[in-house]
């Protein structure tokens, strides 16, 4: 069997009360996949209702290397992304890249 380049890590975060994500998910979610090599993230998901901002947030976060840290990307979001579910993304990207690092770190001695 072929060797995965890449891995999946989530993040999860509570959703803004009065929001179609928290009516519809309760929660924030984030789906990385992210080339080990390079750490950039090769593809994204989101627990998002509307496919115009699941496809939006894709153009902002795919080919992001995880490598920079999070400013420059947390930044770009604030800066393009106006709505009450803002915050909750970012803490869930937060929490996404934080269980990357700890995958890199536990199979470095591998």
């Amino acid at each position: 069997m072929e060797k995965m380049t890449s891995v999946l890590v989530t993040g999860y975060s509570k959703a803004p009360q009065g929001t179609s994500m928290y009516e519809v998910y309760r929660h924030a979610g984030i789906v990385l996949e992210v080339e080990v090599d390079t750490h950039k993230i090769l593809d994204v998901e989101f627990t998002m209702v509307a496919e115009l901002t699941k496809n939006f947030f894709k153009k902002i976060v795919v080919g992001y290397s995880l490598e920079d840290g999070l400013d420059n990307l947390i930044d770009r979001i604030k800066e393009c992304y106006f709505a009450p579910s803002q915050q909750a993304i970012i803490v869930a990207l937060q929490s996404a890249n934080q269980r990357y690092w700890e995958y890199v770190k536990l199979n470095q001695n591998n």
